[in-house]
């Protein structure tokens, strides 16, 4: 049994279904019985039309339920027809279950927990060890996303947006547990862009493996996190930004600018400097200026204040980030941020107490542990 194929499969089989309109909890449960049929009888031979083999049992194995009550199910059995000949639209199923998944009436952790579950395929103990959270924890927040969007609508618009912000939140959580979260956000926007032209889901996609280019490099023997500016770039994957620079340009060439493309285009002027000495910081604060244009976001202009920094003076940083202790919610990065400038100014003790000050505000384990080598750094007595 080709394990690959068939954690490709259920999500498309999954989409078919939610988009004939089958409640999306009927219809994973469906999926799962064919999955049930598909490992008893496929042994090393599939059929020619897994995909296709897929949708007929689980439509069955739906019709069958309804059946047997018919009284409570007379007007979904109603609707409910053997699928024709001939492959159906996969991209497009894909699409509208990530959309289903990401509904606006759900919180961002609950769409995270579904997507992951119902497209990614992954098991609920999985999505658990990923957020550390007990396992009958997670089912039951996947239990209470599957009751909201029961019943509910799929709007056209705004929809995509709410599906790229779930997909970057799952990339940002990283490695955790037995997941690569990073790796699978990668994946399931892979999976988008092949159906979606829209070019900030290239935006996205981009942005992400430009970032995870990095990974190899972000942390040191020890496990401790290696800031941007001391990572040793040889270890960068070259193809891999090859790759995000190539699928950028080409969203770019639409003219049709959005966040995601905006910062892909300052993650790759970051891998495109040999050393931090020629990184092109005019350029990087060019496109912060224009990310602001779309709308204040107090998490870019806490960024752009570094680039002006760099390209100003750290203390035209420092006036940058006047008013941000107030509009960003984890303030150990504006404290971070502005120690990174102090120090640049020559306040080597002010630097300090403001990295401790950042670490003793961070949630992160690892973060911590960076910003008080920080602070003992400027602290060590100099011989």
């Amino acid at each position: 049994m080709d394990d690959a194929l068939l954690r490709r499969l259920v999500p498309e089989v999954l989409g078919v279904l939610v988009g004939r309109g089958i409640d999306f909890a009927a219809a994973e449960d469906a999926v799962q019985d064919a999955l049930l049929a598909a490992l008893r009888t496929w042994d090393e031979r599939p059929p020619s039309d897994p995909r296709g083999w897929l949708i007929r049992v689980a439509q069955r194995r739906l019709v069958d339920t309804w059946r047997a009550d018919a009284a409570r199910r007379r007007r979904e059995l109603a609707t409910v027809a053997e699928p024709g000949p001939g492959p159906a639209a996969q991209t497009d199923d894909t699409v509208l279950l990530l959309a289903r998944c990401c509904h606006p009436s759900l919180s961002p952790s609950s769409a995270v927990a579904l997507t992951l579950r119902a497209v990614g395929g992954l098991t609920t103990r999985q999505v658990a060890e990923a957020f550390l959270v007990p396992e009958a924890t997670m089912a039951q927040r996947i239990s209470r996303a599957k009751r909201t969007i029961a019943g509910e609508g799929i709007g056209a618009s705004g929809d995509l947006a709410v599906v790229l912000h779930v997909l970057y939140l799952i990339f940002t959580e990283g490695h955790t547990g037995s997941v690569d979260l990073a790796a699978e956000a990668i994946r399931l926007t892979r999976m988008l862009a092949r159906g979606t032209p829209d070019p900030e889901v290239a935006g996205l996609l981009a942005l992400m493996l430009l970032t995870h280019a990095r990974r190899p490099a972000r942390t040191d023997d020890s496990g401790l996190l290696v800031p941007l500016d001391r990572q040793d770039r040889s270890r960068w994957d070259t193809a891999t930004i090859a790759e995000g620079v190539g699928i950028l340009q080409r969203a770019l060439a639409l003219d049709r600018r959005g966040p995601y493309q905006l910062q892909a285009a300052i993650a790759a002027l970051h891998d495109d400097a040999s050393s931090a000495d020629e990184t092109d910081w005019p350029q990087i604060l060019a496109w912060y200026d224009e990310l602001l244009a779309l709308g204040d976001n107090p998490a870019v202009r806490l960024n752009r204040a570094v680039a002006v920094g760099a390209v100003d003076g750290p203390h035209a940083g420092l006036r940058a980030l006047q008013g941000l202790d107030e509009q960003v919610p984890e303030l150990y990065r504006v404290d971070a941020v502005r120690a990174h400038l102090h120090e640049r100014a020559g306040d080597a003790e002010l630097a300090a107490q403001l990295y401790l000050r950042a670490a003793d505000r961070t949630p992160r384990s690892a973060e911590r542990t960076h910003l008080l080598t920080q602070a003992a750094r400027l602290r060590r007595p100099v011989r």
